[in-house]
Formats: structure tokens, sequence, C-alpha cells
């Protein structure tokens, strides 16, 4: 059967990244069951055949109206799919759809029928507030790291900031890498309205990576590799914290004078 990956070498390295990240989110131990998900906009990958490409669903409504996502194309994990599923075959673990010229209703146009996530309205939803932004993102990756999320059981940690000079403490390369820090948002329902706006109104204070209390991260960026990098560092820094109290001790974490000297050395937001 032909694919609409056939000679379409970008989209389909587009497409790979993000069977290669689901994969190491299984691995991780950061993708029970179906959860997570990612959405990555494909728009640019897309040429005129695939455009005139019959879609193999009706338009679905997405629960809102999205102006700059007109005639824009993602590509999504499946509704019950699991991550390990999207690594091991990404067309039949996700889906790739077209929003439609009313920007309130998706189409279908892939090799087979796979229903998007329920997050897609939340996904979609933090695309266009990208596109609004004028911002190179166009990956976004929603996924449960385990020591982040258990960071959140500590009121401690959800102050303004907190969480973000304590993981940049624990070893240079956070601040290095995530220069931007975590933005918090308290509890609120998975896949709600509210949850997708909070992490709108929190990204937009700067933030790439946003912890949703006792539940799990939402990160952005240019590709979807990258959002897991920043993912994965914050977390590597988590552990190294977690580490420092299992061995019955309080990390003392580098001092505000040598964040400055990073952040002077490597150009580094103060």
């Amino acid at each position: 059967m032909k694919s609409v990956l056939n000679n379409r070498p970008a989209l389909k390295e587009d497409i790979e990244k993000v069977a290669e990240v689901a994969g190491y989110l299984w691995q991780k131990g950061w993708a029970e069951r179906n959860g997570g998900n990612i959405t990555v906009n494909v728009t640019a990958w897309i040429d005129d055949e695939l455009r005139a490409q019959s879609p193999i669903s009706g338009p679905r409504a997405i629960g809102m109206t999205l102006p700059r996502l007109r005639d824009c194309w993602f590509f999504c994990k499946g509704t019950g799919r699991r991550m390990r599923d999207l690594a091991r075959d990404p067309m039949a673990g996700g889906a790739l759809i077209r929003i439609t010229d009313d920007c309130a209703h998706y189409q279908i146009v892939a090799d087979r029928l796979v229903t998007p996530t329920s997050e897609l309205p939340s996904h979609l939803a933090v695309h266009d507030y990208l596109l609004a932004k004028g911002s190179p993102y166009r990956a976004s990756l929603h996924t449960h790291p385990t020591e982040l999320v258990a960071l959140t059981h500590n009121k401690k940690w959800l102050e303004k900031d907190a969480a973000t000079r304590m993981l940049w403490s624990m070893i240079p390369e956070t601040k290095a890498f995530c220069p931007r820090g975590l933005g918090i948002v308290p509890y609120l329902l998975p896949s709600s309205l509210e949850l997708a706006e909070a992490t709108i109104r929190t990204l937009d204070q700067d933030y790439d990576v946003v912890m949703w209390e006792k539940h799990g991260v939402f990160a952005v960026d240019t590709d979807i590799v990258s959002a897991f990098d920043q993912v994965d560092v914050l977390n590597k820094a988590a552990q190294i914290y977690g580490a420092a109290r299992n061995m019955g001790f309080e990390p003392d974490g580098m001092t505000d004078a040598q964040l400055r000297e990073l952040s002077d050395a490597f150009d580094l937001p103060k």
C-alpha cells in the first residue's frame, strides 16, 4: 500500500523523530499504559499532491476555533495508543491530520484511520498560541517524568521558580540547556480546557517546560527531540536531588555566584 511518507523525506524524518522520542519515553517509564502525548506541526513538509489527496475521515470538530491553524497539518499520537506502539509503527500509532478552512474541524489524511489523542484540542490550542506569537516552536510533548512529578507532591516546590532554582543548582548543564526553567501549573483536571488555558498563560511567561502539579510536564520546542531533551535534563537534576536526599543529606547545590558565573560564561538569561 502506498504510504503518505513515500517520496517525502522531510515529513518521514519528522515522524521518525516522533517514533524515536516515543521509544525513549517508554524506556524511561514516563509513558505508562497510553499515557502522554506528542503533537508536531508538519505543515512545512506538506506538498500540493498531499494537499489534494482525499481525506479518510469526514470533518471532526475540535471543540474550539483556532484561527491561526487554517490548513495546518499535524502528526499526533492516536487515542488509546501507547508510546511503545508509536515507536514501533508511527503510522499505525499516530494520526496525520489537516485543519479545515473553518479552523474548527480536522480531517485525517493518512495511510489508515487512526483517531487523534483526546488531548488534541489542548495541544492544538498551544500550537495556535505559538503561531500567534511568531514562535519557531513546532513540537509539543506531554509526559510523566517520575522524579519531576514527585517534586510536585511537596508544596514548597510549587512556589514560583522554587523548583527551577533548585534544579538549576544540581548540575551546570541544567541551566545551560534549560535556561528558562520550569513553569508551574496548580492541579487541574487532565484534558480540560482550563488546563490548556493555564498552560498557555504559563508558556507566555517565557517558559518552555510547564509542570502540571501531580500529573506531568508539557514542553514545547523547535522539534520533538529538543522538547524531549529539555524534560530529560530537568528530570536528571531532580534525580540528583532525590539521590542526595536518599543518601541522608540535603544537597548544597550550586551557589548564586556560581549560577551567575555560568550565565555570564554562556550568555544565558539571568
